[in-house]
């Protein structure tokens, strides 16, 4: 079986045989599900086990509660072994070629670390396929308000989720786009748009949506609500320290590059110093949307 989908306006596949079980288990994907078409990436499934000899590029460093994501480089291209937990054995191992235009994943255990398997594969493959095409794959938690898309990007558990809540409970209007790995892309014109995608961490939210970006918004935990716009390197550095991609790899570092510097020139970046309270969503609100 294959299925095509379309995210930021990108295509792709995921194929494996009809019978496997998790293709019951992709609600996520399925407002993204589109027709036959041209694809930059293709995803095959196997639940069979491939050993490769392999040289270490990267390694995850974090705790144990972090997910385990390790780059190799092997003859047949990249592998990337991963887990739910760095404690955990490796659940999922992905090949893929040179030029992000196919990867094979190999996937065992239960069905819930299959589908953070597949999951895993296919935002590694969407962020490497798309990195010189003008699109950031962002770790964030996005929110609409008045027809734009407001992004909160933070370290992880510093409080991205919670701020979005914040929004919603108290700036009328707002709602969730993304909680976890929204798509920024640099359209033609010039534009930048924010899209929804089939991931979003923890907080089941796929919604296939689009909408101009109307800021970034770095949160910081503080003893007092402020917020302040960044000057234009500092922007850029705070952009991106959230987006995926694989910097040693030239042609992957060269599109970031030049998606960063135009998404920061086009759309304002701010510093919120905060308490996870309404107030820091109301002074964040009526400071950014008057941008």
């Amino acid at each position: 079986m294959t299925r095509y989908f379309s995210v930021a306006g990108h295509c792709f596949f995921i194929k494996g045989e009809d019978s496997l079980p998790l293709w019951n288990a992709m609600d996520n994907y399925l407002p993204f599900q589109t027709g036959e078409g041209d694809c930059l990436f293709g995803l095959e499934m196997h639940t069979d086990w491939v050993d490769y000899d392999k040289q270490t590029v990267y390694i995850q460093n974090g705790t144990d509660e972090e997910q385990r994501l390790d780059l190799y480089s092997v003859a047949e291209g990249w592998l990337v072994e991963m887990a739910p937990r760095k404690d955990m054995e490796i659940c999922a191992r992905m090949l893929f070629n040179r030029d992000f235009s196919l990867g094979k994943v190999y996937l065992r255990g239960n069905a819930a670390q299959q589908r953070f398997g597949l999951d895993n594969s296919a935002m590694v493959l969407f962020a490497f396929a798309t990195a010189a095409l003008g699109t950031l794959e962002m770790h964030a938690s996005v929110v609409s308000n008045s027809g734009k898309a407001y992004l909160f990007i933070a370290k992880s558990g510093t409080g991205k989720s919670t701020h979005s809540r914040l929004w919603i409970e108290n700036v009328p209007g707002s709602r969730l786009v993304n909680d976890d790995n929204p798509v920024v892309r640099v359209m033609e014109d010039g534009s930048v748009n924010v899209y929804g995608s089939p991931w979003s961490g923890k907080t089941p939210c796929y919604r296939n949506v689009c909408f101009p970006a109307g800021a970034f918004v770095r949160i910081r935990r503080a003893p007092e609500n402020r917020i302040q716009r960044l000057p234009l390197i500092q922007a850029y550095a705070s952009v991106a320290a959230s987006c995926s991609g694989f910097r040693p790899e030239k042609s992957i570092a060269d599109g970031l590059h030049a998606t960063l510097s135009a998404v920061v020139s086009k759309v304002p970046c701010y510093m919120l110093d905060c308490l996870p309270d309404a107030r820091a969503a109301i002074i964040c609100s009526e400071n950014v949307r008057d941008n």
